[in-house]
């Protein structure tokens, strides 16, 4: 997978849309770090400069599962390490579980937001 394929498939979920949020900081790596959200609240990031991974929230209950089966997946870079992981491209996680992680941490964090906000 590169760039253009992850970032069109995290903006062909429904109401998906990007930006880039930190472009103001020092840091080189976070100022290329593109967000997707679905209403007010992310749930995938990744630097589109390096493409090493992506953070994506997970439910808690699987976090440990799926960082004891795969290399490539960590505790979440800069984030509550119980509920993002990150998830490392070119490793051991195949491109159609890394979509399939997306689509669940886009479902975690839609069923969070308020009730006016699922309908953006």
């Amino acid at each position: 997978m590169n760039i253009e394929e992850f970032r069109e498939y995290c903006l062909s979920l429904n109401g998906v849309y990007e930006k880039m949020p930190f472009t103001n900081v020092p840091d080189k790596y976070s100022r290329d770090v593109l967000c997707f959200y679905v209403g007010s609240k992310w749930f995938c990031f990744v630097n589109i400069e390096v493409f090493d991974f992506c953070c994506i929230k997970c439910d808690p209950n699987e976090s440990g599962e799926l960082q004891a089966r795969y290399s490539g997946i960590t505790p979440g870079w800069h984030m509550n390490k119980k509920y993002w992981i990150s998830v490392y491209f070119n490793q051991d996680v195949p491109d159609n579980k890394i979509k399939e992680l997306i689509k669940q941490s886009y479902d975690i964090v839609y069923q969070s937001l308020p009730k006016k906000e699922k309908g953006m």
